[in-house]
């Protein structure tokens, strides 16, 4: 059975850092392009990073470019989302997916989620 499950979040002052994870089960997840999306409340779900499946090119989002890292460790199955310099405003909960192609849309390849993981950025 395909399977994300995320986790790290949490409640961190504004300017603090959390690390998420994305762990994979039934599939092997370095084969494919991985996104982080977000969604906060009363809005849309928006992707904010991706990482690629064949060189590990990434992409951010200009809210988050400088302050967020992705990462990829391939023998854990599991990507890594590093948020530094954290806003109010990266308040969500955060979810990862596999997507077509990083850097080219938010397009997603199998509609597979997890529950999330909430991050709540407030002092």
């Amino acid at each position: 059975q395909v399977q994300f499950v995320e986790s790290g979040g949490g409640l961190v002052q504004p300017g603090g850092s959390l690390r998420l994870s994305c762990a994979a089960s039934g599939f092997t997840l370095d084969y494919y392009a991985i996104g982080w999306f977000r969604q906060a409340p009363g809005k849309e779900r928006e992707g904010v990073s991706c990482i690629s499946s064949s060189d590990g090119s990434t992409y951010y989002v200009d809210s988050v470019e400088g302050r967020f890292t992705i990462s990829r460790d391939n023998a854990k199955n599991t990507v890594y989302l590093q948020m530094n310099s954290l806003k109010p405003e990266d308040t969500a909960v955060y979810y990862c997916a596999t997507i077509v192609a990083c850097g080219s849309g938010w397009l997603i390849l199998y509609d597979y989620w997890g529950q999330g993981t909430q991050v709540t950025v407030s002092s």
